[in-house]
């Protein structure tokens, strides 16, 4: 036998994601459930390469779920692979928004303001931009409504930065430090949006709020609303009894655990996001679940357990810390909890939404120092 000489040498293939939600977005839609299209929209976020939007249609046209990020870059993507099933944008009548992040919400504004279409959201739903600090006042203002001497939106210049207010800075957070606001470069990049993609980021009122357990006529369909907070206050999920579909948004994923966010309404944030675990995980009939990203999976109550353990686990080795740092700073407490790569806001809100959970359960105590910020120790 003759051996096969050696072909030149080629670089590795670069790794392919270890979880799902950090797969590139499908090209094809899919039907995922009965009457239920998936649209899978690329997106640009830390370890996430898409987001889900789910398509209902029904005699009047079509009904969106969650339609991706704001931008005419998003806005193009999603027109495209709308028309490539058929469905031209002036065909979706409502669109359906399960909680306030970008990459769900951020597509809606404009499709109400090109095509009247409908915005359905909890009752709670709130942008983060909705009421921002002005660099003019002391007091949070709503700036939305306010024009400037030509008429334009005074919101739009406090947070791009145009004309002669400064750029607004990061709000502060309920532990003391910065919260989150765009990069610079985020910043620059917006400021080339054209109004309508501005709209969708800036100022999105829902036309229909919901509370938990309405139903909701979607795609010849009756859904259930069930309120889902933790990852975020207003966030929801949509069950129909019919099929046995679950949209669990990003209340539970599949591979991935969602952050829990310390700016939520509420003292006790992973304590809401327990409760509304264990009710979603105790609905009769779920057969199919739909996340707002990653793919349909079916066992429901086995993926709510692996989620509540993963944070067992880490208030686990949170009381460890405390225990090691003694009285420190959400930050400090971060920096020990996350790794190097994930330091910054985000590790802080989470890190501050586990401490709290602790302190509601009389483990540590908190006192606010003289700089303002937080510290905890162990009780």
């Amino acid at each position: 036998m003759t051996a096969t000489p050696p072909g030149p040498e080629v670089a590795d293939p670069p790794a392919r994601p270890t979880k799902q939600e950090q797969l590139p977005a499908e090209e094809d839609a899919i039907e995922v459930a009965p009457g239920v299209l998936r649209l899978q929209l690329p997106i640009m976020m830390p370890g996430l390469g898409h987001v889900n939007c789910y398509l209902l249609e029904d005699g009047d046209g079509v009904a969106l779920v969650d339609p991706g990020l704001p931008g005419p870059e998003s806005h193009a993507e999603l027109v495209r692979r709308l028309r490539a099933l058929g469905v031209p944008p002036e065909r979706v009548h409502t669109v359906l928004v399960t909680h306030s992040h970008p990459d769900h919400f951020g597509g809606a504004g404009r499709l109400h303001v090109e095509h009247r279409s409908r915005v359905v959201a909890h009752e709670a739903f709130s942008t983060p931009f909705d009421r921002v600090a002005s660099p003019v006042e002391d007091d949070l203002v709503e700036l939305e409504d306010r024009t400037d001497d030509e008429g334009g939106s005074l919101l739009e210049e406090v947070l791009f930065g145009e004309g002669d207010l400064p750029e607004i800075p990061a709000r502060p957070t309920p532990w003391g430090g910065d919260g989150m606001r765009p990069r610079a470069e985020e910043l620059a990049h917006m400021r080339t949006w054209d109004s309508f993609s501005k709209q969708g980021l800036l100022s999105l009122h829902p036309t229909h709020r919901v509370q938990d357990q309405q139903r909701l006529q979607l795609g010849r369909r009756e859904w259930t609303v069930v309120h889902t907070p933790g990852h975020t206050g207003d966030h929801i999920c949509l069950f129909d009894p019919e099929s046995g579909t679950l949209l669990s948004g990003d209340h539970v994923l599949p591979t991935i655990t969602p952050h829990i966010s310390g700016i939520s309404p509420g003292p006790d944030a992973l304590s809401q996001f327990f409760s509304a675990l264990r009710r979603v995980a105790a609905i009769e009939g779920v057969r199919t679940v739909l996340p707002a990203h990653g793919l349909p999976f079916e066992d429901l109550e086995g993926r709510v357990e692996d989620i509540i353990e993963h944070h067992d686990r880490r208030l686990a080795t949170l009381r460890g810390i405390a225990e090691s740092l003694g009285e420190a700073t959400v930050t400090e407490y971060s920096q020990r909890l996350f790794r190097e790569r994930s330091w910054g806001p985000m590790a802080e809100s989470e890190t501050y939404a586990h401490l709290e959970h602790l302190r509601d359960a009389g483990e540590v105590v908190a006192r606010r120092d003289d700089d303002g910020q937080l510290r905890y120790r162990p009780a």
